[in-house]
């Protein structure tokens, strides 16, 4: 959340990647930072340690909302 707030703030798009998991915290952090509509994509928790071929999964399913998160801001 805060990387994609700090690259937000300075003009650049940018969409934070969020699991499951944490996507409470990174509403307080959006609305902590004064940028509730930070965009976001949801992805499946946990990533981490779940291995090359479910990241290439989740990448594939996930890739079309990163590109319109960018696109349209939300």
């Amino acid at each position: 959340m805060r990387d994609a707030i700090n690259l937000a703030l300075r003009g650049r798009p940018a969409v934070a990647l969020v699991t499951d998991e944490f996507w409470a915290q990174g509403d307080f952090i959006a609305t902590s930072f004064g940028m509730p509509d930070v965009p976001r994509v949801r992805l499946p928790h946990p990533i981490a340690g779940t291995g090359a071929e479910n990241h290439r999964i989740v990448a594939e399913k996930v890739a079309m909302e990163i590109v319109e998160a960018l696109e349209t801001g939300r």
